[in-house]
Order: C-alpha cells, then sequence, then structure tokens
C-alpha cells in the first residue's frame, strides 16, 4: 500500500512538471503570437491551454483518489494539497494566455494594436514569460525561491507604461479600444500573479510556511 501510495506522488509530481513547462511554453508563444501576429503560435497557445484542462483535470481526480482511498497525513497529505493548487494555478496561466490569443486571433491578419502599444505588450509578455520559466524549475526541482515582490512591481511599471502609451494621443486609440488593451496587458500582470502563488506553494511544501493568501479568481 505505502510502494503504491508513493508511486502516486510520483506520477503526481511529474505531472504538475510537465503542467508547469506547458504553461511556460504558452506565455513564450503567446508573447511571439503578439509580436508578430502570429497565427499559428496562437492555434499553438490554444492548444497549450487545452492540454493543461485536460491535465488539471487529471491531476484533481489522482489527488481526490489519494485523499480518499490513502488518508495521507503530515507531509504526505501537505504534498496532495499543494499539488492540486500548483495544478490550479498552472490552469489559470493556460486560460489568461488563451484569453490573450484570443485578441491575436480576431485581429488577424492585422496586429491588435499600434506598434508601441505592441513593444508594451510584448515587454510585459516577456516578464510573464521569466516568471513562470523561474517556478516551472521550482516545480521540477521542489525547491522554492524566494518572492521578494520585483516581479510584481516590474509588471506594476510596465503596466503603467502600457497605459501611458494607450492615452498619449499621437497613439490615436480611442477609449473603448484603449481598455480593450488594457484588459489584454492585464492577463500577463495575472500570469506573475499564478506564478508568485505558485512560489508561495512550493514553498510551503518545502517549509510548511502556509501561504499568505488563498487562489486567485479564474
Amino acid at each position: 500500500m505505502r510502494t503504491q501510495f508513493t508511486l502516486e506522488l510520483l506520477a503526481l509530481s511529474n505531472e504538475l512538471t510537465h503542467m508547469s513547462r506547458l504553461a511556460h511554453d504558452a506565455t513564450e508563444r503567446i508573447t511571439e503570437a503578439l509580436a508578430g501576429a502570429d497565427l499559428a503560435a496562437t492555434y499553438e497557445v490554444f492548444a497549450l491551454d487545452e492540454r493543461l484542462q485536460q491535465m488539471f483535470a487529471a491531476c484533481e481526480s489522482r489527488t481526490m483518489a489519494l485523499l480518499a482511498l490513502q488518508a495521507p497525513v503530515a507531509r504526505d497529505l501537505r504534498h496532495v494539497v499543494t499539488a492540486i493548487q500548483v495544478a490550479g494555478e498552472l490552469s489559470r496561466i493556460g486560460r489568461r494566455t488563451e484569453a490573450a490569443g484570443q485578441y491575436v486571433y480576431r485581429a488577424h491578419p492585422d496586429a491588435v494594436a499600434p506598434a508601441p502599444v505592441i513593444q508594451a505588450l510584448v515587454a510585459m509578455g516577456g516578464l510573464a514569460a521569466e516568471c513562470v520559466a523561474r517556478v516551472s524549475d521550482s516545480v521540477a526541482t521542489g525547491r522554492f525561491v524566494e518572492d521578494d515582490g520585483s516581479d510584481a512591481a516590474a509588471m506594476e511599471d510596465l503596466f503603467k507604461q502600457l497605459n501611458a502609451v494607450l492615452t498619449a494621443t499621437e497613439a490615436g486609440i480611442d477609449t473603448a479600444a484603449a481598455i480593450d488593451l488594457a484588459l489584454l496587458g492585464s492577463q500577463f500582470q495575472r500570469c506573475v500573479d499564478h506564478a508568485a502563488r505558485i512560489a508561495r506553494l512550493i514553498r510551503f511544501l518545502d517549509t510548511g510556511i502556509p501561504t499568505e493568501s488563498g487562489s486567485l479568481p479564474d
């Protein structure tokens, strides 16, 4: 029985590692899609999100079975509970990239916005991809990297730059379009928030120190 439980935990860890890599691929590909109005990259983002949602459902089923049938305690329980929370955050990153991909899809063959706006969005996407890559490594190794808030601060600065470009008179973007593009930028902000949440969950798994807040809303 114990051997089977250990194997199930190992399979769960491997699934999370795979999910984290898919989430990183999705953030990279959506950034490339925005930069080049690339419909092929957008379709890849949609496929990556679909795979993430399928894997999240599988992880959810596996963890529910472990809780119901194995009744884990102490660190084993922490491992199982953390796993489903990490899987949830990774699935949400997939949803964020899919939502951003819809902008590229609707605008194709044109870019979603003028060049200065695209540059700001690509910078935000690049930062999001870096953050997800970092937590992907943490998920794979089980070693947490302390979140000092610098990524969130950097993303907030980039979002302010995006808003400045959107409201610049020379950009010629009307209010409705500016709001829509700001919402697009917020998808990358939320990716960084989800990555920070995963970092705290890995710390909880490693140290037992509780996370400060619950999961971000979908």
